[in-house]
């Protein structure tokens, strides 16, 4: 079995991948399914491309 090295350059790596758009995932899937496009936008501070980039990622998910 391969021992899992740490650094700092990994820790702040999945740090930044788990904060994708400063976005909390899960009340972003609980709004989604009741608000558009622009109000997920302006709720969240994210432009309407990067709503659809969220969305995106989430059905491949």
């Amino acid at each position: 079995m391969k021992k899992v090295r740490n650094s700092a350059k990994g820790e702040y790596a999945h740090a930044r991948a788990s904060e994708l758009f400063h976005v909390d995932f899960h009340e972003f899937i609980q709004k989604e399914a009741n608000h558009t496009a622009y109000e997920l936008a302006s709720e969240f501070g994210l432009t309407l491309q990067d709503v659809r980039k969220l969305k995106k990622q989430l059905s491949r998910s």
